[in-house]
């Protein structure tokens, strides 16, 4: 039977429950509501399921927690069966370290094209700032108006634009940036069918392009990629990246030069083995 949802928000996390909580009320406040939201988690510890409950409870959100064993960074293990367990034709891939402005969810639903897949991007909030936030601030949408963040110290640069509330403004840098439209994990939209095709994730990959490599695959297959960074809005709140490794950054790069050359459109080490 289809579906009536529009779309199935794929959140990954891993052992962040402070900030999973800030996420998951960032979806609660969403202009658009008819979506469910998919919690693609890595191995955390019961902090996270905990947090995960106490939402459920209170949300009218259907929300599902995909789990598996702390096997070390497994993100596109995790991410596929998060993609099965998924019921809307429209996917939308996100973090849970990144607060969705209200409109996150409706712009990538008005901006979703036949065969296209949408690239988004963050805006990254200083460590105090991201320490700062809380659910009403988020219920305030203070932590994506620009003067605020000045005001609480953020750093000014070129990139406040990202927060931009003005359709026209955010069109013409969508158009104008020189950053490449890729699918980017953070933020990026598609057609559940068209990620399946090419048979979802690689899971031989670790940390460093893994979500880039299935958007390469999805590109040679005939789905082109456009810009939204400047449309589809979020936050990302400060973390280390205590995961990250050069053995596993070199071997995602063989994939990729692999996946380039051969002009690959299907994965032997996907959803489907």
């Amino acid at each position: 039977m289809k579906s009536s949802l529009k779309a199935s928000v794929i959140i990954s996390t891993y052992n962040q429950p402070k900030w999973l909580a800030l996420v998951l009320h960032s979806y609660e406040i969403q202009t658009e509501s008819n979506f469910e939201l998919i919690i693609a988690d890595d191995g955390s510890d019961e902090r996270t399921k905990a947090v995960i409950d106490e939402f459920s409870k209170q949300s009218s959100i259907n929300i599902t927690h995909v789990w598996q064993e702390d096997e070390g960074f497994q993100k596109t293990k995790i991410l596929n069966k998060a993609i099965i367990a998924s019921n809307a034709e429209y996917l939308i891939f996100t973090d849970g370290d990144c607060i969705a402005r209200a409109d996150f969810v409706a712009t990538h639903l008005r901006l979703k094209q036949t065969s296209y897949a949408l690239s988004g991007g963050y805006f990254k909030l200083s460590e105090k700032i991201s320490q700062s936030i809380t659910k009403e601030i988020i219920d305030g949408q203070k932590c994506f108006d620009k003067q605020w963040l000045l005001k609480q110290g953020q750093a000014k640069s070129f990139k406040l634009n990202k927060l931009t509330k003005s359709k026209l403004k955010a069109n013409l840098l969508n158009t104008l940036t020189p950053t490449k439209a890729t699918f980017d994990g953070m933020n990026v939209s598609c057609h559940k069918n068209d990620i399946l095709v090419v048979n979802g994730f690689d899971e031989r990959m670790q940390y460093g392009g893994e979500d880039r490599e299935v958007g390469e695959r999805m590109m040679n297959n005939g789905v082109r990629f456009k810009q939204v960074r400047y449309s589809t809005i979020c936050v990302h709140l400060h973390h280390e990246r205590p995961y990250k490794n050069e053995e596993a950054e070199t071997l995602n790069l063989k994939i990729r030069k692999e996946t380039k050359k051969n002009k690959s459109t299907y994965t032997k080490f996907g959803i489907k083995r």
